[in-house]
């Protein structure tokens, strides 16, 4: 070994170890500031996680030039959040499973890997988790960029009175799985929205073999690990849990491929000033009604960043509208809109007000 790499590696050791003294004084602050939040440690109704707080803290670390990208000093800290919000209480997050599925790889990429993740197999069951208090958070699909919206999810925030408190935006790369690499493939496995994202792909060179929808990219993976002959398309992340090959990254047909996630608990966050507000309403059976609702919007210069109906499921030929808009409900604008809104529909519900995903 040369001298100067000896010395260098010294050098590391030496900033490691100041690191490390420094993580460690942040996180008993953490545990200081936890104390002046909630009077005592470990306290039952403990509010340990603050979407708007952490956005704060990535923010001013990702401000900071140097050589490592945002994205690694979000992932950096994250961590560090995540380990020092496990000091004060663990965070139990259910999440619509199984292990290594998007929506895994999204509840890490929010929480850390600090907490303990309960999978779980529907939407419906991520909301008893919560409402029955066996978990604080749980985190659901809600929208794919090239295949639209998860309705079955959208349907679930109709009854439930829980708030969406973060949303997470994740890119999704699709990667052919299989078992065995020289294995002939007669089928292929996979959630119906990866099967669609991956069409050309498969068609140009799986022409013959049997397509098969499964309810997660990580279930399709879990089943091929215990079946010959068979592929799924899924992540890499799917390949490493189920000991699987991963033929061909990025089947994708197109490269632009994200899906966004709601993180829902039972508190409204607190606004981060860069906030979005999902809400739902039902408007009068009547002629220009929806248009009217709309106006209101523009009246009040809020800018819509979405809009969706799906029908009630109560009467023929009768909806809901799933509306996202930019601003926080406590800001004073948004509330004086949201009164009038009120005022001018059969049925409204705020589902939450949270701080915008990461890069969107």
């Amino acid at each position: 070994m040369s001298l100067k790499l000896k010395q260098t590696r010294q050098s590391i050791d030496k900033i490691d170890r100041e690191i490390t003294k420094l993580i460690n004084k942040r996180a008993l602050l953490a545990l200081d500031a936890a104390k002046v939040k909630n009077g005592t440690y470990n306290k039952g109704d403990t509010v340990i996680y603050v979407p708007s707080r952490e956005r704060e803290v990535l923010k001013k670390v990702t401000s900071i030039k140097g050589i490592l990208e945002k994205e690694a000093l979000k992932n950096i800290y994250t961590e560090i959040i995540s380990a020092c919000r496990n000091l004060e209480k663990l965070t139990k997050v259910a999440f619509l499973g199984p292990w290594a599925s998007f929506t895994h790889q999204a509840a890490i990429r929010n929480f850390g890997s600090s907490v303990c993740f309960v999978p779980v197999a529907t939407a419906q069951e991520v909301i008893t988790e919560i409402e029955s208090g066996r978990v604080s958070f749980g985190v659901v699909p809600v929208e794919n960029s090239n295949e639209g919206s998860v309705n079955i999810v959208l349907d679930t925030f109709v009854e439930t009175e829980l708030k969406i408190c973060a949303e997470v935006s994740l890119k999704i790369e699709q990667c052919f799985l299989v078992k065995e690499s020289k294995s002939k493939i007669v089928r292929i496995y996979s959630h119906p929205h990866a099967l669609a994202q991956c069409n050309n792909w498969v068609t140009k060179n799986y022409p013959d073999v049997e397509l098969i929808s499964v309810c997660s990219t990580a279930e399709a993976a879990k089943k091929i690990a215990k079946e010959g002959f068979a592929a799924a398309i899924a992540s890499e992340a799917a390949a490493k849990m189920y000991n699987l090959r991963v033929l061909q990254k990025g089947i994708q047909d197109n490269v632009e491929n994200f899906t966004r996630f709601f993180v829902i608990g039972k508190s409204l966050a607190k606004p981060s000033g860069g906030d979005k507000t999902s809400l739902i309403f039902m408007v009068k059976n009547k002629v220009g009604a929806l248009h009217n609702i709309l106006g209101i919007f523009s009246k009040h210069n809020v800018d819509l960043t979405k809009i969706e109906s799906r029908p009630t499921k109560k009467k023929a030929w009768e909806y809901v509208f799933f509306i996202d808009f930019k601003g926080h409900v406590n800001d004073k604008s948004i509330m004086k809109m949201v009164k009038i809104l009120k005022q001018n529909c059969v049925f409204m519900k705020i589902l939450g007000s949270y701080p915008i995903a990461w890069g969107l």
